[in-house]
């Protein structure tokens, strides 16, 4: 018989109802990594995600989250369309730099076009997407963006890129 958790405790010293027991919490839990891109006021913005999520089939909608004190949440709050890329294992640095706050996130050796809607695309990703923005709810800190994919490219090849206790990683056979 397996035992029931003590609810009382904090385990590892995480205090309960803690931001830190949900990072705690997230850091087991293997998510695909992406990156957001918008076109702001300065020119393009952009952010790694993990966070993405399926919504809806009809219509085609996907959500992610972001802080609102984030360096590109000024572009995404403004935008119309964002871009959504899934990152392949080989992009590490690629995500690196889009999550590393003062970074050049578009300059080289980021390869980059202006596609369709003047949102930044990326080269070279597992998948893109362009997609219309729909809502941007408010939840603590972050606001959670509902988009509706209305261009894309899901032929892309290689494994996907992953976050897992606090790293990027890949799969293993």
């Amino acid at each position: 018989m397996t035992a029931v958790p003590d609810l009382e405790s904090a385990p590892g010293g995480v205090r309960p109802g803690s931001p830190e027991l949900l990072r705690s919490f997230f850091r087991r839990h293997a998510a695909g990594v992406a990156v957001i891109t918008a076109r702001g006021a300065r020119g393009p913005a952009g952010f790694t995600a993990t966070s993405l999520a399926s919504v809806a089939a009809e219509p085609p909608l996907l959500s992610f989250g972001i802080a609102t004190g984030a360096s590109s949440w000024p572009a995404v709050e403004a935008a119309e369309y964002v871009g959504v890329h899934l990152l392949a294992e080989r992009q590490r640095e690629l995500a690196d730099t889009f999550a590393r706050s003062g970074a050049d996130r578009f300059g080289p050796p980021t390869r980059w076009t202006e596609g369709p809607e003047g949102v930044p695309l990326l080269a070279g990703v597992l998948a893109w997407a362009v997609c219309r923005v729909h809502a941007r709810v408010p939840a603590g800190d972050h606001r959670i963006v509902i988009a509706e994919v209305v261009r894309g490219d899901p032929t892309g090849s290689g494994r996907p890129l992953l976050y897992h206790r606090g790293d990027f990683t890949g799969l293993r056979d």
